[in-house]
């Protein structure tokens, strides 16, 4: 039995990765037939079924931070999942803009929180971690209109004003530690995340968003159900 989830009804080999107890909730209504609740443990949401199509999937909620989605992705692994790719939010640190899809083909952690002022020559000081190239690719062929994009995973939100080191195209909190786990845990992953923020400080509408991971969930399922 894993350390942390405690499963009610066996999970599937794929799993869609959300931090959001509430959108898990959301796209497993959206997405499985008669889905069952597969984890309530410490508020992180799962839940089990099959899509319209019959794939099995599981959809589990991963909480907010790094260290909360690599804990709740290890514990996945010992379960049995053995593909899963996230879908998250992310702030843009460029031109993409409000409720565009993002592929991410690479990310790098950003310790200490904060983005600093950096000079343009300077690299990520941090490894750079990438996802399964053959989900990455699949996700970008099916969702014609999402874009690559190269992710900083911040360990606190990111603030209004401050710059972002020259090879980070947007950034969020978690992707960076779920691909790292990933390969710890031999675990095939990808991200797609939805711009929710831009660097100055303007968010997407709870509407928009919402219609934006619905989007978003259902090429996720179209491509784990390939």
């Amino acid at each position: 039995m894993p350390a942390r989830l405690r499963p009610t009804a066996p999970n599937a080999a794929d799993a869609i990765l959300v931090g959001d107890p509430g959108r898990a909730l959301m796209l497993a209504q959206e997405l499985l037939e008669q889905p069952k609740m597969s984890n309530h443990a410490r508020g992180l949401w799962g839940y089990t079924g099959e899509t319209p199509e019959g794939h099995p999937l599981t959809i589990q909620s991963t909480g907010m931070g790094g260290p909360s989605a690599s804990v709740v992705l290890a514990d996945l692994a010992e379960l049995g999942v053995r593909r899963a790719i996230r879908i998250g939010t992310c702030t843009s640190l460029g031109d993409l803009e409000l409720g565009e899809l993002v592929v991410v083909t690479e990310a790098f952690p950003e310790p200490g929180g904060s983005l600093r002022a950096t000079d343009d020559e300077e690299e990520p000081r941090q490894p750079v971690v990438e996802p399964d190239a053959v989900l990455t690719h699949r996700l970008l062929q099916t969702l014609d209109d999402a874009t690559g994009a190269i992710a900083v995973s911040l360990d606190v939100l990111h603030r209004p004003g401050l710059e972002a080191p020259p090879a980070s195209e947007v950034a969020d909190t978690q992707t960076a530690a779920l691909f790292a786990t990933a390969s710890e845990f031999e675990v095939v992953v990808a991200a797609l995340l939805i711009v929710s923020q831009t660097r100055e400080g303007d968010h997407l509408s709870d509407e928009d968003l919402e219609v934006a991971a619905k989007r978003a969930g259902a090429g996720v399922a179209a491509v784990l159900s390939a």
